[in-house]
């Protein structure tokens, strides 16, 4: 498998919390030797066919699920020919810091990392850490197949945990947190990238939006270090105003040609993320949230979360 021994001794069977033992190409539930899982291409696919809204057939058949395993060319050649309308103003400076905070040694779960995130290039190129990504993807990077749901490690496992653009496209948010928190060390540390104003993107896997008070309350069993606009009002107007165009048609053909458009005459717009991104409008108007936080044993309650009110006043 493509993650240490060490941590193959602490994965669980997602359906019951049950120890598994590898025989072969399968990991089985210790207490129920009837559940079973595959490891296909050196990766655990621990998906719960019952609890889950992806099932184990879909990774054995190597079916599409949030990723498009095999892009349309063309949407590859737009995508290189448009310029990006979205600018993620902070990553990079939020991952420098998150390195300098986690121990030595550390091992990190990335959640939704089947491809690498970005600004996420100080981890990877720390030879100390062991990142474990996982996905409901195949993808170049994914080492297992899990649910967010339902985390399939001991808990105490984990010394960061990093969820970038992931919990718009679960369908409980504070079940996938509760799992995070169980799966930290004490002290633990998450870091959560989350959109507010945008529109919907991978298509029918997308359920959510937070405001910054509704995605700090996501996180009230965790004591913060950080949380503010991580992409600011620039990029959320050159967000409205691509759908907005692209709205018009329902034709795919017509729709690439659109966004090449849209792209051209709006991207310039993310850059007065620079200057807007810390101003208490950014508060309302943010196309994303970032928070960095450690794990704790108080909860913060909603009278002192109202308190934490930056929005205009």
């Amino acid at each position: 498998m493509k993650i240490s021994y060490e941590l193959q001794l602490q994965l669980l069977c997602p359906a019951t919390k049950a120890k598994l033992i590898k025989q072969g190409n399968y990991l089985f539930n210790k207490t129920n030797s009837d559940i079973r899982y595959p490891i296909i291409n050196d990766i655990p696919i621990l998906i719960s066919d019952e609890k889950s809204l992806f099932s184990i057939e879909d990774f054995q058949n190597k079916v599409d699920t949030t990723w498009d395993l095999k892009p349309n060319k063309i949407k590859k050649i737009i995508r290189s020919l448009s310029p990006g309308i979205g600018l993620n103003v902070k990553a990079k400076k939020n991952y420098e810091k998150l390195n300098k905070l986690i121990n030595a040694n550390g091992k990190i779960l990335v959640v939704g990392g089947s491809i690498k995130g970005e600004g996420m290039d100080v981890l990877y190129d720390n030879d100390l850490f062991e990142i474990v990504e996982s996905d409901v993807s195949f993808g170049p990077n994914t080492r297992i197949i899990s649910d967010a749901h339902d985390i399939p490690f001991l808990d105490e496992t984990f010394d960061c945990v990093v969820v970038q653009a992931v919990l718009e496209h679960v369908l409980n948010p504070q079940r996938c947190v509760d799992e995070i928190h169980r799966v930290l060390k004490k002290s633990g540390l998450v870091y959560a990238e989350t959109p507010f104003m945008q529109q919907v993107h991978m298509k029918q896997y997308d359920f959510t939006r937070f405001t910054h008070l509704g995605h700090r309350r996501l996180f009230r069993n965790f004591e913060e270090i950080e949380h503010a606009p991580l992409m600011g009002p620039g990029t959320a107007l050159a967000w409205s105003y691509a759908h907005f165009i692209k709205s018009f048609t329902s034709s795919k053909s017509i729709s690439y040609f659109l966004t090449i458009f849209v792209h051209v005459t709006s991207f310039f717009l993310k850059y007065f993320d620079y200057y807007l991104i810390d101003k208490p409008g950014s508060y309302d108007a943010a196309s994303a949230f970032f928070f960095m936080g450690r794990k704790s044993d108080q909860t913060l309650s909603d009278r002192e979360l109202i308190k934490g009110f930056k929005g205009m006043q």
